[in-house]
């Protein structure tokens, strides 16, 4: 009787096949970036590139800041300083005790500075009266809430100023003048509670890139050395008609704007 062959240890072992439900093969082989002929990823094919996220808010929340900064720059520079009335033509000017300031968050930390655009400000002073305001320096920042799809934009200055209320006055009326920008709600006085600083207040609707329009509250401040208004919108705000505008709330975000920006000198 023969005795069988010793079995080959080079062959394979057969497994049983089972039929494949719903796995696609695996290539055993890299494959190179199309028109390249490099390596790929390890292997098998380059994993595929993540999917887009909805850019809705965010666009509208670039948007809402462009509009915002737009009428930033000119605010302070072409309309507080610009000359003064005939009562601001008496008196003298307050000591220079207070200044503006931009810190990296306002409103509780919602609201996070993105644009310092003092120097831009500042420029604008240059060659203006200075009929009811000295030794001017410009305050202009951009800060914007992720959390909330909102954009705040403070924009004014501080000095020795002869005559506060004209220059709140001027600072809104300046703003309503702006191109593209019209007054929809006229402006209004506010006091919060606890407080004995007047903070007036207005509508503005601005004409959007690509037509239609958008609703932007503002509200402003003076006071012996510090002057600024501050527009405080979001994604909601923007959409509402100006009368729906809560100005009172604006009004109260902006002296918490004021008690966090305006700080003694040294």
């Amino acid at each position: 009787m023969s005795t069988p062959p010793p079995p080959n240890p080079y062959t394979q072992p057969q497994y049983p096949q089972y039929p494949q439900q719903g796995y696609a093969p695996q290539p055993q082989y890299q494959q190179p970036y199309p028109g390249t002929g490099g390596p790929a990823y390890g292997w098998g094919a380059p994993p595929p590139p993540p999917p887009k996220k909805n850019q809705g808010p965010k666009i509208a929340l670039i948007t809402m800041a462009s509009i915002a900064g737009l009428l930033a720059v000119s605010w302070f520079g072409n309309n507080v300083v610009s000359g003064g009335s005939s009562s601001s033509g008496s008196g003298s000017f307050p000591p220079a005790e207070y200044q503006l300031t931009l810190p990296e968050t306002l409103l509780d930390g919602k609201y996070k500075l993105a644009d310092d655009q003092s120097d831009k400000g500042q420029a604008g002073l240059a060659g203006t009266s200075e009929a009811n305001i000295r030794d001017a320096k410009a305050a202009v920042g951009q800060y914007l809430s992720t959390s909330e799809s909102g954009v705040l934009v403070i924009s004014g200055g501080y000095g020795r100023i002869k005559d506060p209320d004209e220059a709140r006055t001027k600072i809104l009326k300046g703003a309503g003048e702006s191109d593209g920008s019209t007054i929809a709600v006229p402006a209004e006085d506010f006091t919060p509670a606890g407080s004995e600083v007047t903070i007036t207040c207005q509508v503005l609707t601005t004409e959007q890139t690509g037509g239609g329009t958008s609703t932007l509250p503002m509200c402003a401040w003076a006071d012996d050395n510090t002057s600024a208004a501050v527009a405080l919108t979001n994604v909601q705000i923007a959409k509402q008609t100006p009368e729906e505008v809560d100005l009172k709330a604006v009004a109260e975000a902006t002296l918490k704007v004021r008690e966090a920006t305006r700080k003694p000198i040294g």
